[in-house]
């Protein structure tokens, strides 16, 4: 008996230290504003931390997310994206924004993930068509926006945003990172540098080659 005792309480201790690492520890400190000069810096989570005595206002703070991104590209939309990049005083708060602008009909925040974040999306001006594809089995799950209207993506899952809309469209996302990542499923199959080896992408997709060597060859936009 005293084995399976044992035994029962190294499995339950065993989970319990995978459950503490399934997680970033909590914050021992108010904030860790992000600095690129590792100097007089301790390095948190990707970034070096400045000396919270220095923090201003201006580490946690941006102006412009009221103006409109230019759509006239080639997918018809535009992210600014608002990360720690942007916004130092995100650094460790495992948050982040952005604003989705969309033209009027066609606009497309194309199929992408975000490795690291879910997104919640809110939308402000039109109508937006979104969706998100499930793990295996891929199950496609999608609805209509109008203005106010709010949806989740779950991370890592591909989603997308289409402006179905006469008009304009913009959406504010919220991302749970303070830098999400991001993958556009076209733009990283044939847009990758080096290219993927074609044999491999016609096989995967059931293309001919010749498809796949001229998907290659065109210029795949970056939104952001």
């Amino acid at each position: 008996m005293k084995g399976a005792h044992f035994l029962v309480a190294f499995v339950l201790l065993a989970l319990s230290f995978s459950f503490a690492f399934a997680f970033d520890p909590s914050p021992l400190q108010d904030f860790c504003v992000a600095i690129n000069d590792p100097k007089d810096g301790v390095f948190v989570n990707g970034k070096f931390c400045r000396d919270p005595m220095l923090a201003t206002a201006n580490d946690f703070s941006f102006s412009g997310l009221n103006i409109p991104g230019n759509t006239s590209n080639q997918v018809g939309s535009n992210v600014t994206l608002l990360n720690v990049d942007k916004i130092p005083g995100l650094n460790t708060l495992g948050i982040s924004i952005a604003r989705i602008d969309f033209a009027p009909y066609g606009g497309l925040n194309p199929p992408h993930i975000h490795p690291r974040a879910t997104e919640i999306l809110v939308v402000l001006e039109g109508t937006l068509y979104v969706g998100f594809v499930t793990s295996n089995p891929n199950r496609l799950i999608t609805k209509v926006l109008n203005a106010g209207d709010v949806f989740v993506f779950p991370i890592g899952l591909i989603h997308f945003q289409f402006n179905i809309g006469n008009t304009n469209a913009v959406a504010i996302a919220g991302l749970s990172s303070q830098n999400p990542g991001v993958i556009t499923i076209a733009n990283a199959v044939f847009g990758s540098n080096p290219p993927i080896n074609p044999d491999v992408l016609a096989k995967a997709f059931q293309l001919d080659k010749n498809v796949v060597n001229y998907l290659q060859k065109q210029f795949w936009i970056n939104n952001h």
